[in-house]
């Protein structure tokens, strides 16, 4: 289950009380979830909450270490060259595809970039329904805001871009192979409702979007708008608000939201405002062979990890304590708040390694802020340790 999925289910169904990190809601949301599932079965597609859950993928070993050009295997006249950037690099731009709006990537990690996929007139997870996007009717009036139809029905999207190697599209289980304006392409379902579409949108390298929702839209066809659409753009770093000036020894980073949080996490929360965060790990996990994004697994976590986000206190479940560090110990692995003098903005600091509250409070202290409203002194993740 993955922790995008979980996220959802929590804050649609019961509100964390004031002492519990993220990862925590995460934990409430598997449970809200139990109870989603049960009630699914007797009342059909139509009473689903859509939310984002893992597909099953496998991953090939051997990406390129050195900087190589990598052209796209598509139709004539439609070809791409994508630099093989370094990990921790965004390589595409927000694009439309039909009904479909891929939003600029916020997540990035040593394997993958992950960017937010809207459809015009749909509810998403984290994003209403604008009036400008409600399609018209043949009288010329637009259906109410509220309702029952499609477009009332939460829509959760994301587009995954792999690095050359890391994904086989032989590991898509119950997938039908295609092909599209020349890419191969493998289309299969997902669970609990919901379907996917992965292609070759270069040599080796592949690309995934994967939609959860109970009703038609969007379809495969739909879906397949973006492979023809999506195209490179200059390589940017992946950077954060801040620089780290404690970790224990060996952890490196692994996963980085900017603008967001680490993760599919930050992709539920993508318009929550929050500023960015990273997440390290002892031992890395493998940039190959990977089933799916890190963390997306029953576990909802990636194992040995310390996870650092900052964020606009306001948009916290705890309150703020302005000028302190607290530490939370609630149920598993604790985890410590610190809030800047004026308590605008909050660091938390949370583990999966079994680290002490001693530890963790000496992580978030050494977490030195840039200026979070100004990009122009933000840290390339690589450097920001």
């Amino acid at each position: 289950m993955s922790q995008l999925h979980e996220i959802v289910a929590a804050v649609t169904v019961d509100e964390p009380p004031m002492s519990r990190s993220v990862d925590q809601i995460v934990a409430a949301g598997r449970k809200a979830e139990r109870r989603r599932r049960a009630g699914f079965a007797s009342a059909g597609a139509a009473g689903l909450v859509a939310a984002v859950v893992a597909g099953t993928f496998a991953l090939t070993p051997g990406a390129p270490e050195q900087p190589t050009t990598i052209v796209a295997g598509a139709a004539p006249g439609a070809e791409a060259t994508w630099s093989d950037a370094p990990p921790f690099s965004f390589t595409f731009r927000a694009f439309d595809a039909g009904p479909l709006r891929v939003q600029d990537p916020v997540v990035v990690s040593t394997a993958y970039q992950i960017a937010s996929v809207y459809m015009d007139g749909r509810v998403t997870h984290d994003r209403p329904v604008e009036d400008s996007e409600t399609p018209v009717r043949r009288d010329g009036k637009r259906p109410p805001a509220a309702g029952t139809d499609s477009t009332q029905r939460p829509l959760s999207a994301y587009l995954t871009l792999y690095r050359p190697g890391a994904f086989d599209p032989a590991g898509i289980v119950g997938g039908t192979s295609s092909t599209i304006a020349g890419r191969q392409a493998v289309e299969s379902t997902v669970e609990p409702a919901g379907r996917q579409l992965a292609w070759e949108y270069a040599d080796d390298a592949w690309a995934v979007v994967t939609a959860y929702t109970s009703t038609p839209e969007p379809s495969i066809a739909d879906l397949s708008a973006l492979v023809t659409a999506l195209e490179p753009s200059p390589a940017t770093p992946a950077t954060l608000p801040f620089r780290v000036g404690y970790l224990p020894a060996g952890h490196a980073p692994v996963e980085a939201g900017t603008h967001a949080l680490p993760g599919l996490i930050g992709i539920s929360q993508a318009r929550a405002g929050n500023y960015g965060g990273v997440t390290y790990a002892d031992p890395a996990p493998a940039t190959t062979g990977l089933n799916a994004p890190y963390g997306d697994n029953e576990a909802g976590t990636i194992p040995g990890s310390v996870s650092i986000y900052v964020m606009p206190a306001s948009a916290s479940n705890q309150r703020a304590k302005a000028g302190k560090t607290k530490c939370y110990q609630v149920s598993g692995d604790p985890f410590c708040n610190r809030w800047t003098a004026d308590g605008a903005v909050q660091v938390q600091v949370l583990s999966t390694g079994g680290l002490s509250v001693a530890e963790l409070t000496r992580i978030a202290e050494s977490v030195e802020l840039t200026d979070v409203t100004d990009e122009n002194t933000w840290i390339p993740v690589p450097q920001a340790r």
